[in-house]
């Protein structure tokens, strides 16, 4: 199966800025399922068209349709959690992004795209990129299926370290447990031994690991339930860059779009 690849440059008035996205597509043959991607501007050091090609080549994963979301500038404020900015006020155009996704780039990929509707709809991204995918999917399940998050930026907060913080302070764990619904989604979860040194309760685990594991129980305290909808994926010597997502990315597309 051939893997086309196409760009698609949408000027947005709430991010007010053009966007490159980077459509990767199947040759005559017709998309399933859609996967939208943080951070989109990755996709070669992510190894993700060698990815789908073996995948596709063993009958992995059903055909998919990826629009890679190339982020700007001010990534740094574009990505977080939507109408709530970090303690040092990142993330404070985050609903403006989220607007974006929902509203301007989702109408254009139905005007592209050559299916009616898709099957699976995921949204997934690396550090703070996933966290932005999970806060957006978590708040548009009429939209999304399944989430993915590499390394996530959880620790993302509302209070310094020193300025009295506790782990009530984490934004996206406070999200989850004072929503009042249970959106219909499954998430996959990474992180790497190595993704950071910072351990702030000083218990011997990494505070991504700490984090991850913190914000599972969340998830479980909604009603979800390992492994059916929450998978989580720990690698061993695991750094945070593109070279142990793309070690992870696999694992992701068949967990996301397995045959």
């Amino acid at each position: 199966m051939h893997i086309t690849e196409n760009q698609l440059h949408l000027p947005s008035s709430y991010l007010q800025r053009d966007v490159t996205c980077t459509i990767l597509g199947t040759e005559g043959v017709l998309p399933e399922n859609l996967l939208l991607l943080n951070d989109g501007q990755e996709i070669e050091s992510l190894n993700l068209k060698a990815s789908l090609q073996y995948q596709y080549e063993r009958k992995g994963i059903a055909p998919l349709l990826v629009v890679a979301i190339g982020a700007g500038e001010e990534r740094i404020q574009e990505y977080g959690i939507a109408g709530q900015p970090d303690y040092k006020q990142r993330g404070t155009k985050a609903d403006s992004y989220n607007r974006f996704v929902v509203e301007e780039l989702f109408p254009a990929i139905a005007l592209q795209a050559p299916v009616e509707e898709f099957k699976i709809k995921a949204f997934a991204g690396f550090s703070l990129g996933g966290l932005s995918a999970l806060d957006i999917a978590w708040h548009n399940d009429d939209l999304f299926n399944k989430v993915g998050v590499f390394s996530g930026s959880l620790w993302w907060r509302s209070k310094g370290l020193a300025d009295g913080y506790t782990n009530d302070d984490r934004l996206i764990h406070r999200v989850i447990r004072e929503s009042a619904g249970k959106p219909d989604l499954k998430f996959w979860l990474q992180t790497g031994t190595k993704d950071e040194l910072a351990d702030r309760n000083h218990n011997g685990i990494i505070d991504s690991i700490d984090d991850t594991i913190d914000l599972i129980k969340e998830l479980e305290s909604k009603g979800y339930t390992r492994p059916n909808d929450v998978q989580y994926l720990e690698i061993v010597g695991g750094e945070h860059n593109t070279g142990t997502w793309a070690e992870a990315m696999p694992k992701f597309l068949c967990w996301a779009f397995g045959n």
